[in-house]
């Protein structure tokens, strides 16, 4: 299926089913402002991309074939109640506990293999997108092919780049120019408070996939 984004650009739809995915890439988007049922409310966002290896399609004729990708936007957050936690529980087939969810560094999903669920929905302009569904750890016996994409990791603290930022897509840079980390980052002057980034994981390692 071939459908037109908001934007007016045609692309091809992530067929609907299940799909072996590995997790590539990772944007801290930043502490923004976002409507959620009318009301505005300031969340911390995290972009996680994943590339489907046994769907592959010719984008750049100088690069061959290439993975699809499917991107997905969480409140960074692992309080109990929130998307992100559960979403990454269902990845690694186990809760999480207190300890863990306090000291988790979301940066360990990047390389990590997993199953997708793709659904496909429309927009509030009347076109269809892929999303995911639901995410679940890999079956025993099943293997992911190797990754194709470089891990990619923009953050605010040892991940900064300016260059790197003017290459994405206008939705994300836009998004990330009006967030408090960035404002902050380019002028010192910003006072605004911001929330702080999921801790790094100094816990021993587990035999889940993170």
């Amino acid at each position: 299926m071939i459908n037109a984004t908001d934007s007016g650009v045609k692309r091809e739809l992530i067929p609907a089913g299940n799909h072996v995915a590995r997790c590539y890439s990772m944007i801290h988007i930043g502490t923004v402002m976002e409507t959620i049922l009318g009301e505005v409310k300031r969340m911390n966002k995290v972009r996680i991309s994943w590339e489907l290896p046994t769907e592959l399609r010719v984008f750049h004729e100088d690069k061959g074939e290439q993975p699809m990708i499917i991107s997905q936007e969480f409140t960074l957050s692992m309080h109990e109640k929130a998307t992100l936690r559960k979403f990454l529980e269902s990845w690694r087939g186990a809760a999480f506990t207190e300890a863990e969810a306090k000291v988790f560094d979301v940066t360990k999903l990047l390389g990590v293999p997993c199953m997708l669920s793709v659904i496909h929905k429309k927009t509030t302009k009347g076109n269809d997108y892929s999303t995911i569904s639901s995410i679940a750890s890999m079956p025993k016996g099943m293997t992911c092919p190797p990754q194709v994409n470089p891990s990619f990791e923009w953050n605010y603290e040892d991940k900064f780049n300016q260059v790197s930022l003017e290459e994405f897509p206008d939705f994300i840079k836009d998004k990330i120019k009006s967030s408090e980390e960035y404002k902050k980052m380019i002028m010192p002057e910003h006072t605004e408070s911001v929330t702080d980034p999921a801790p790094v994981n100094g816990e021993e390692p587990n035999d889940l996939p993170f």
